[in-house]
């Protein structure tokens, strides 16, 4: 059956039973659907454009510090308040609620690590969702993430539960993680984590099940194996994907059901082929992309300036003659189009990744 058969499942932005329809179907189908971090309206389209030329469904989401990007970085987003993250976050959902349906693919709009220090950033985007949801039927995200693995497991699995309470209602979906992912992400500094924080266990995961799963089943679990935010050359860390398998049977023989967890993976730049196949066979729905996309963004702009670098000295003058114009070069539609090319090409990569492809 193809993920269009799921039920509720459309071109544009889905919640609710048909998001999780998704994900069951991604599950039962052995591929993830990549999530992408945006910043802007730019990389927004970038990952939009990827997924309609793919046919493939497709996620957005946004960290606090790129929805303060997105709304402007001159706007007071002051400690404690972090009003710029949530009209940020908010008006990203908006756009992407208004463009995902032309690109003509299912799209999940998702928010990424909110650590406890940030809550008030999440209080902010469940406002919008519950107001969403009175005028509309469903909440404004698909999804959210609450990411309290700093603090002690039984004080992050009780938040989460509240949370999930007041989600529930708008049969919206929470991602928790348990365990912690190292390295550096959107200013968050784990690269100090001592080595055992990154591996979770069966134990572990199976609290969060306890926890939660009476409440609602549509939770998702960055369980840790390994899993460090950023690129790093091979070798320099050592994922052990191979965990999840055994945290599905420790969930099985607790539960009855076979492969109760849906995982996420998280830190997945940079990951060998054969590290992201044991991730997917063994329940991995969803992974995080962040790092591989700000470079190739990057990368589209810089090759545009090596090629056309006569160009772009000055908006008179080039190498054909000291009074030809430059506008046409250094016109931002130009070479901001450059570097969503050179993204649209990652992320269809991170698809194939994933197996997210039409077969």
């Amino acid at each position: 059956m193809s993920f269009w058969d799921v039920p509720g499942v459309k071109a544009g932005v889905l919640t609710g039973d048909a998001a999780w329809g998704l994900l069951k179907h991604a599950k039962d189908n052995n591929y993830a659907i990549p999530s992408f971090n945006c910043t802007s309206t730019s990389s927004v389209n970038s990952v939009l454009e990827a997924g309609k030329e793919l046919g493939r469904p497709i996620m957005v989401q946004f960290s606090e510090g790129g929805a303060a990007f997105f709304a402007g970085k001159s706007l007071p987003n002051e400690k404690g308040v972090l009003q710029a993250s949530i009209l940020g976050a908010v008006a990203g959902a908006h756009y992407v609620r208004a463009v995902a349906p032309a690109y003509g693919i299912p799209v999940l709009v998702h928010s990424d690590h909110c650590a406890k220090k940030l809550l008030p950033w999440f209080d902010g985007m469940l406002e919008a969702d519950e107001a969403f949801f009175k005028a509309h039927g469903e909440p404004l995200f698909s999804s959210h993430m609450l990411d309290l693995s700093e603090e002690p497991d039984e004080e992050n699995i009780g938040i989460c539960a509240k949370y999930l309470k007041r989600m529930a209602p708008m049969n919206q979906i929470l991602e928790m993680e348990i365990g912690i992912t190292g390295g550096v992400e959107d200013g968050v500094d784990n690269s100090n984590t001592a080595k055992d924080k990154l591996y979770s266990t069966p134990e572990d995961v199976y609290k969060v099940y306890e926890g939660l799963n009476p409440i609602s089943e549509k939770f998702t679990i960055a369980a840790a194996f390994g899993n460090v935010h950023g690129v790093y050359k091979a070798g320099n860390v050592v994922l052990q994907p191979e965990l999840l398998e055994k945290f599905q049977k420790y969930g099985e023989e607790k539960t009855g059901k076979k492969n109760p967890y849906f995982f996420v993976f998280h830190g997945g730049s940079g990951s060998e082929k054969k590290d992201i196949a044991t991730a997917l066979a063994n329940g991995v729905v969803k992974m995080n992309v962040d790092t591989d996309t700000q470079w190739a963004y990057w990368e589209g702009l810089l090759n545009f300036y090596k090629a056309k670098e006569g160009y772009l000295q000055g908006q008179i003058g080039n190498p054909e003659g000291e009074d030809k114009p430059n506008k046409s070069y250094y016109d931002p539609r130009k070479w901001v189009r450059e570097s969503e090319l050179s993204m649209v090409k990652r992320v269809k990569e991170s698809c194939a990744d994933l197996s997210n492809v039409n077969k």
